[in-house]
């Protein structure tokens, strides 16, 4: 597989710090071309979410979208890809 070849996967990301919540959906926006899917959860009892995306894109293009959330404080991102064909 090269680097260019897409890839489809999940990301999920897990919001500890509500105040940061801007910054993470600037980030998706930014990053949309390789977003397929969404799904938020949050939890108004501590404050925290939870967001599933499901991804499609170059390892290159998934790798700055979670590493720039990742570097977000307050922030916790793990991803699983596959290749697609």
């Amino acid at each position: 597989m090269t680097s260019s070849e897409k890839r489809l996967g999940f990301v999920g990301v897990v919001v500890n710090a509500r105040d940061e919540i801007g910054r993470v959906n600037q980030t998706l926006s930014e990053y949309g071309r390789v977003i397929r899917g969404r799904i938020g959860v949050p939890n108004p009892e501590d404050g925290t979410a939870v967001i599933g995306l499901i991804v499609e894109g170059s390892n290159e293009e998934i790798g700055a979208l979670t590493g720039r959330l990742g570097n977000i404080p307050g922030i916790t991102v793990k991803s699983a890809l596959t290749g697609k064909k």
